[in-house]
């Protein structure tokens, strides 16, 4: 993968505890803050599924009322001959 630069600035004491992290893990800063952001990435990518689902569960009913379907059978999309048409 082709790498980009990225300069960013922070105070001394960050830079300080962002080097003294990369070398307790044996790798560089540059690594460090990479595995850092990409960490970050997939948390927020979990914490979206996780709402997503949570939201679902939730609302299963008022979906299966709508679609004129028991919750049951919720997972796939719903047919299209036998959707109503939207207000």
């Amino acid at each position: 993968m082709a790498k980009t630069q990225l300069n960013v600035r922070v105070d001394e004491a960050t830079a300080d505890a962002a080097r003294e992290r990369a070398l307790q893990r044996g790798v560089s800063v540059n690594r460090y803050i990479e595995e850092l952001v990409l960490k970050d990435a997939g948390e927020v990518g979990q914490t979206f599924v996780e709402a997503a689902a949570d939201f679902m569960k939730q609302y299963e009913r008022v979906f299966a009322e709508e679609f004129g379907r028991e919750p049951e059978t919720l997972p796939g999309p719903p047919p299209g001959p036998e959707r109503r048409p939207s207000p």
